[in-house]
């Protein structure tokens, strides 16, 4: 299961835990993976255990983190599988289903005298859940080498510090705990994933006993609750653990809607309970200036050396997602390279940006979050230049891929802001039309492959002649039910490419006078990039109505305080209770994509 967000104040379709805490009453067990390889290999872990103890699973993990991410995985061999889940557990599993053959009343009405009786009658069951859940982790970890617990506390054996999470966070946490470890700090993290039955016991243990301070991440909120649903079973599991003193417990929310958790947020919650008197309860990730519950935190780089990272921007349907999906599986086939892909799109996909991330390298990747640093930009359409900060991601002396109708004097065309960008970060620039070179081969519109090709030329991540194989290999299994006349323009639109790939001059200072044009509804005109849809107000539009617009236009949404969510909300309720006003409804977007604009 795909865990996502529920409605609330919105609609999302993004990623947290909130589905999954909704059904944590409904009696079934609830196994939580981290990573793509854990998803594979838990899948198979929660239906042997399903089997053996008769108790339905869910097994969730992150949505779109996990579920839409591109890894390269060992896959389990049939003959793991069969040994994981016998096939006398099947037939007895089937065995139990409703048949005319095999008559049983169930689900009949019960009273008083009965029912409770009755209830308790499953304890039993539930109980031989994490053992059963210990016993098919071991043997696929004697199988496979690859070795799993209900809970795993990673870091400092004598740690003073202690965070606790599930999901896709618990890779960032291990990751920036052990950079932090191998700094001298005392710190550890423990990542649970048996989360129903709730193993309260293995929990306590796993904590090392010099734990002083302890802080519990929830990727989930209960308005009116005590504390979010893990703080209070970790709270719990403590309290009743025997423990001579009790440590020092905090809770709180990170990620709701798929908003980022990186190292640093890792780092700054550790920070925050090395403090005197740490919060109780907080919020990161973000600046809530509303209950001021919102934790500091600074920016923390922990990739390995030798990642290389790349991020593409595009527009939907343009073929961008497409052609990277492609490029990760092409460098996946380097038995010698670890590869991860990532896509970022608002509920709109079609016609808007899109921007996908590419990680890969010698050692293996863990990294479930987006790229800051990237040595690689691709802009596959000029326009978003003036649309978006393009460059804003890219690392100093990286390079910056353009595709433009004059690669020539691409420079002149550039705003000012950009151009002072390109110069201070050293970036080395690249440009080539390629809507021309797909219209020539006839696929007018579709510049994927010829900008892939442009990527593994300049980043020389392949041999040329290797790259270029591969990726007619590709075109070829991609568009092989298109017909052989589709194959053979994307392979001429490929073999014309690199003649036309030019590098930019640059000078040593910007020579442009234009500025970057405002994409917020506060502007006085509208956005000056073809690609923006969004036009300036009317003077009859209310002032109301702009403010509760402008912060959700602009395409990272509302990257801002809490304040300037809830003065939107004021705002649009205010517009909306006028007699003449009328306002149209936005839905929330992920913080790094392109919102609905209407």
């Amino acid at each position: 299961m795909a865990a996502r967000a529920l409605a609330a104040q919105g609609l999302s379709i993004f990623g947290d835990h909130s589905d999954v805490m909704a059904v944590r009453a409904t009696g079934f067990a609830l196994l939580a993976s981290a990573s793509v390889q854990e998803a594979h290999d838990l899948a198979a872990v929660a239906q042997a255990a399903s089997h053996r103890t008769r108790v339905p699973f869910v097994h969730f993990f992150d949505g779109f983190r996990t579920s839409h991410q591109l890894d390269s995985i060992e896959l389990l061999s049939d003959d793991d599988l069969r040994a994981l889940v016998p096939a006398e557990l099947v037939r007895e599993q089937r065995g139990r289903s409703l048949s005319p053959e095999r008559p049983v009343a169930r689900g009949t009405a019960q009273n008083p005298d009965v029912y409770f009786q009755g209830r308790e009658t499953v304890n039993p069951f539930y109980a031989r859940v994490p053992e059963a859940v210990r016993a098919a982790m071991a043997e696929l970890g004697a199988r496979t080498g690859r070795r799993y617990d209900i809970v795993e506390y990673t870091g400092a054996p004598d740690a003073d510090r202690v965070l606790v999470l599930m999901g896709s966070g618990s890779q960032t946490a291990r990751e920036t705990v052990a950079h932090l470890v191998s700094a001298g700090e005392r710190v550890g993290v423990l990542q649970i994933r048996l989360f129903r039955p709730f193993p309260a016991t293995a929990v306590a243990a796993a904590i090392p006993p010099t734990a002083t301070r302890i802080a519990v991440l929830d990727r989930t909120k209960e308005p009116g609750s005590l504390g979010e649903p893990l703080f209070l079973d970790v709270l719990a599991a403590l309290a009743e653990s025997g423990r001579d003193t009790m440590p020092t417990v905090i809770g709180g929310r990170y990620g709701l809607g798929s908003k980022e958790f990186t190292p640093g947020m890792v780092s700054g919650v550790l920070a925050e309970l090395g403090r005197a008197r740490p919060r109780p309860r907080f919020t990161v990730g973000i600046v809530d200036d509303v209950s001021g519950i919102s934790l500091p935190y600074e920016d923390l780089d922990i990739e390995p050396p030798g990642t290389v990272r790349a991020v593409f921007y595009g527009l939907g349907s343009d073929g961008t997602v497409g052609a990277n999906k492609n490029t990760i599986k092409i460098l996946a086939a380097d038995p010698k390279l670890h590869c991860q892909g990532y896509f970022v799109y608002d509920s709109k996909k079609s016609g808007s940006m899109t921007v996908s991330h590419l990680r890969f390298g010698p050692a293996p990747i863990a990294a479930p979050y987006l790229i800051t640093r990237a040595d690689f930009v691709g802009c596959h359409h000029l326009g978003l230049l003036d649309r978006v900060d393009v460059v804003d991601c890219a690392a100093p002396g990286g390079t910056l891929l353009l595709n433009c109708p004059h690669p020539a004097s691409v420079w002149d065309e550039l705003s000012r802001d950009v151009q002072e960008q390109i110069i201070a970060k050293r970036l080395t620039v690249h440009a080539i039309d390629a809507d021309r070179i797909a219209a020539e081969a006839g696929l007018p519109g579709r510049t994927n492959t010829i900008l892939q090709t442009c990527f593994f030329a300049i980043s020389g991540v392949l041999p040329h002649d290797q790259a270029m194989t591969k990726i007619k290999n590709a075109i070829t299994t991609t568009y092989a039910r298109r017909g052989s006349d589709i194959v053979a323009r994307n392979h001429a639109a490929v073999d014309a490419t690199l003649a036309a790939l030019r590098r930019v001059p640059l000078p040593e200072r910007a020579t442009a006078t234009r500025r970057r044009p405002p994409c917020s509804p506060g502007a006085a005109t509208s956005c000056r990039s073809a690609l923006c849809r969004w036009t300036a107000p009317t003077p009859a539009e209310p002032p109301p109505t702009r403010n509760a617009t402008s912060p959700i236009s602009s395409p990272s949404g509302i990257p801002g305080p809490a304040s300037s969510a809830d003065a939107a909300a004021s705002s649009a309720r205010t517009a909306s209770s006028g007699p003449s006003s009328s306002i149209s409804r936005s839905s929330p977007v992920h913080p790094t994509a392109s919102p609905r604009r209407r």
